[in-house]
């Protein structure tokens, strides 16, 4: 690549970065309205604009759902406009989940695992969510998990789209509840942002290619440069092929490097052998992790604690410590997180 084809490509970066970094501005300052969808019991829907906290009605009839298309009277107060479709409770299936407090920051994987257990589908076909937690006693809380078929919930969402929406979420809030529940959400208006950023792009281009012309001077010189560039280029190459015959050069060393962490990496077979021997017949493992000298197990078992003198006593295992809360499942047993350090006798040879 010759130096005026690589001043090109810069110009032509910085006019990209520029209209990317106009586009974000002007879609920050763009406010969107908030159109709220919700739900009534003969399955049309009543919009409203939510401003600060306040519904203002959108129209006298509600809106409906027809052929895979929104349809009444102020259905164009929905382009580009964030809308929430709030979907009827019985649509859903609710279950309260009681966890230790210290399970509050590990929510969102707390639930996605416990998807299949609380309802009928797993977390990839189901769309859930959950609400704010609550206090359940002594170091515990409580959180209410909404959940349907993700097929049922995709029909309105691709209505909404079509109606040309900036973005959608679905929630749904239970009878009894105060707060709404997410348990989907869709940005639609990424095609109007290339759009966008494509018009400023040829704009910038325009203003660019004037610039362009001031560099004429410079351009004219771009063989000496380029010449310049092929020299130091071939004093470099010469330069490293003399380093790479020299004993104990750089390269070298980067290969004894990495043979020697590859020595120093715990063998995954054996780690499961000796796992399966140090653990219970009761202990089941569901996940198993080597990385950074660390070996990280989770799985179930009625008690947990008891895994980690299992582990250290096992004498190929230490620092065995929990690398998040245990949670009591519904069967009686405990969901445990385990890490620990191999023992150096688990490090492979290069002797075969």
């Amino acid at each position: 690549m010759n130096v005026r084809s690589k001043i090109i490509e810069h110009w032509s970066r910085w006019i990209d970065d520029v209209a990317v970094g106009m586009s974000r501005t002007y879609l920050r300052l763009r406010r969107p309205h908030a159109i709220e969808l919700r739900e009534q019991a003969d399955g049309s829907f009543l919009a409203a604009e939510l401003r600060r906290g306040d519904a203002t009605p959108l129209g006298e009839a509600p809106l409906r759902l027809d052929q895979g298309a929104i349809t009444g009277p102020g259905r164009e107060f929905l382009v580009r406009s964030q809308v929430n479709v709030v979907l009827s409770p019985s649509r859903f299936v609710f279950r309260s989940l009681e966890l230790p407090r210290g399970a509050e920051q590990f929510l969102e994987g707390v639930v996605r695992s416990q998807i299949d257990r609380l309802t009928p589908w797993i977390a990839a076909e189901a769309a859930f969510g959950w609400g704010p937690p609550s206090d359940a006693g002594p170091e515990r809380i409580a959180v209410t998990v909404a959940a349907t078929d993700r097929a049922l919930i995709e029909p309105f969402v691709s209505a909404v789209v079509a109606s040309r929406a900036g973005s959608v979420q679905v929630s749904t809030r239970a009878e009894e509840a105060s707060t709404a529940i997410p348990v989907w959400f869709h940005r639609a208006d990424q095609g109007a942002d290339q759009r966008l950023r494509r018009r400023l792009a040829i704009g910038f281009g325009v203003a660019a290619l004037g610039i362009l012309v001031c560099f004429g001077t410079w351009l004219v010189a771009g063989e000496y440069f380029e010449a310049r560039e092929k020299a130091l280029q071939d004093q470099i190459a010469q330069r490293r092929a003399e380093l790479m015959q020299q004993t104990g050069s750089a390269f070298d060393q980067a290969i004894q490097s990495l043979q020697a962490r590859k020595r120093a990496t715990a063998s995954a077979v054996l780690v499961i052998e000796e796992l399966s021997k140090a653990l219970p017949d009761e202990a089941h493992l569901t996940e198993l992790r080597i990385e950074d000298g660390n070996v990280q197990i989770v799985g179930l078992a009625h008690d947990s604690p008891a895994l980690i003198r299992l582990i250290e006593q096992s004498g190929r295992f230490s620092h065995a410590t929990f690398f998040a809360p245990t949670i009591q499942a519904p069967n009686g047993s405990e969901t445990f997180h385990i890490e620990a350090h191999p023992a150096p006798p688990f490090a492979t040879s290069d002797e075969n």
